[in-house]
């Protein structure tokens, strides 16, 4: 919605029923149409791939899409001019696109390890089956990191260059979201903190030495929750 309105577009977003209030009124600010396309992700993507076929529009998927991929992984080159020294990225993962493109970038001259909720476990799932496969789309994170599966262009990526899925629990995200407010006021989404409750949680521990990043994305969700 923001690059559209940046480039004098018009954009048409469409978002299942679960995003909050927040995200809707900030995609509203953008000047985008608004489509609320079903109860979850899976369901809003078919309400946009009928939208595209049925007048012609750009579609551009969140996460399946090369030029997505490219786009994400430009935080890569961020990440490592930041901070060239890490040996170690945690990353959230719904759909892929945000890990892939990031592994792609550090082509395993880091270790990048997927952060996953426990509702919603769909790199780990892919990763045991050795392909995507339809995996559950609950729990609190499910309005940011609930599609239905990975990116099949996203999976080969990871196969090669992200070491390992660990899955947190939706108490855990919720502390790592209090945690963040109360320490250094960042405010986050719950698919934005689960990268740093694998951290607080202590399901992630580094070894000794270990100098790990935190990847803290997205804060489409009330202050007042917190």
């Amino acid at each position: 919605a923001y690059a559209a309105m940046k480039l004098g577009h018009k954009a048409t977003i469409f978002v299942p029923e679960v995003s909050p209030p927040a995200k809707l009124a900030r995609i509203r600010s953008y000047g985008a149409d608004l489509v609320v396309g079903g109860a979850r992700y899976a369901e809003a993507l078919a309400a946009s791939e009928d939208f595209a076929a049925r007048t012609g529009a750009l579609q551009i998927h969140a996460f399946n899409q090369e030029e997505t991929l490219l786009g994400q992984g430009t935080l890569g080159l961020e990440i490592e001019a930041d901070l060239p020294e890490i040996d170690t990225l945690l990353v959230a993962v719904g759909g892929g696109g945000l890990i892939g493109g990031i592994a792609a970038w550090f082509a395993g001259r880091i270790r990048i390890v997927a952060i996953e909720p426990e509702g919603a476990p769909t790199l780990y799932r892919a990763l045991e089956a050795g392909e995507p496969v339809d995996a559950p789309a609950e729990g609190i994170a499910a309005d940011s990191l609930a599609p239905k599966r990975v990116g099949e262009m996203m999976f080969p990526i990871a196969e090669a260059f992200v070491e390992r899925s660990i899955l947190v629990s939706d108490d855990d995200i919720i502390a790592a979201q209090k945690a963040l407010w109360d320490r250094v006021r960042i405010i986050a989404e719950p698919g934005g903190a689960a990268a740093f409750a694998a951290m607080l949680s202590g399901r992630y521990v580094p070894a000794e030495g270990e100098r790990v990043a935190v990847l803290v994305c997205g804060s489409n969700t009330n202050p007042g929750n917190f």
